[in-house]
C-alpha cells in the first residue's frame, strides 16, 4: 500500500456536509462560511 503524497502548500477542495458548499483551501476551513456546517475533505473518502 502506498501512502499518499502530501503538499502542504496544495490547495485542496473541502465541501460542507450540511449546505453542499464547495471551497478551495490550503488548510482546513473547520466550519463552512455559509452555514456553519463541518466541512470535509473530498478528497478523503467519507467512513
Amino acid at each position: 500500500m502506498r501512502d499518499a503524497s502530501q503538499n502542504s502548500a496544495a490547495e485542496s477542495a473541502y465541501e460542507c456536509f450540511e449546505c453542499g458548499n464547495v471551497l478551495l483551501s490550503e488548510t482546513s476551513p473547520g466550519k463552512c462560511p455559509d452555514c456553519g456546517g463541518e466541512m470535509r475533505n473530498r478528497h478523503m473518502p467519507i467512513e
